[in-house]
């Protein structure tokens, strides 16, 4: 297996203590960003590795923000990329076994190394149950493919808005 791993300043420390983890286990990753002293906007950083996960060139992306939230959203524009924030060691069996989810999203905020620490060994650890959630994953692959996540003919592979569909309309609140 091989790790795309990305941080903002938020998420660095929590970065570090997993990468300690990955070196002591050997798992092959390799670390995109931010580096130590560096304030950054996460999408940058978020997007450079799951580009690599879409490329095929990584298995899986671990995504280290504030709350988990920022670089789960950036994660999820990508095609083919199901990115979970965990907070429990429930959460992330539950994105592995139900989900399939190939980004793990934490909140360095929010969580404690050692919790970190016990998802990434469980999200690590699990695999696709496959049965009925196949066939909900399948469901969403084909919401994916009907609506924005595609690429569009001579994009290079970059994600666009459809034409036809453009960007989402606001939700008017009343």
């Amino acid at each position: 297996m091989k790790l795309a791993l990305a941080s903002d300043h938020a998420g660095y420390d929590l970065k570090l203590a997993v990468i300690r983890y990955l070196e002591s286990t050997g798992i092959n990753f390799v670390d995109f960003g931010c580096q130590v002293g560096e304030t950054v906007d996460y999408v940058d950083y978020g997007a450079e590795a799951i580009r690599k996960v879409v490329s095929g060139e990584f298995d899986r992306a671990i995504l280290f923000c504030g709350t988990g939230l920022g670089m789960a959203i950036v994660a999820n524009k990508f095609p083919g990329i199901i990115a979970t924030p965990c907070w429990d060691e429930f959460t992330a069996a539950a994105s592995r076994s139900h989900n399939n989810s190939n980004c793990l999203c934490l909140g360095g905020r929010v969580l404690s190394q050692e919790m970190a620490l016990a998802i990434v060994k469980i999200w690590l650890g699990t695999e696709f149950e496959g049965g009925r959630h196949e066939r909900r994953l399948n469901k969403i692959k084909k919401l994916e493919e009907e609506n924005f996540k595609q690429p569009l003919p001579g994009s290079n592979g970059q994600i666009q808005w459809l034409p036809e569909k453009g960007p989402p309309e606001k939700p008017q609140i009343k």
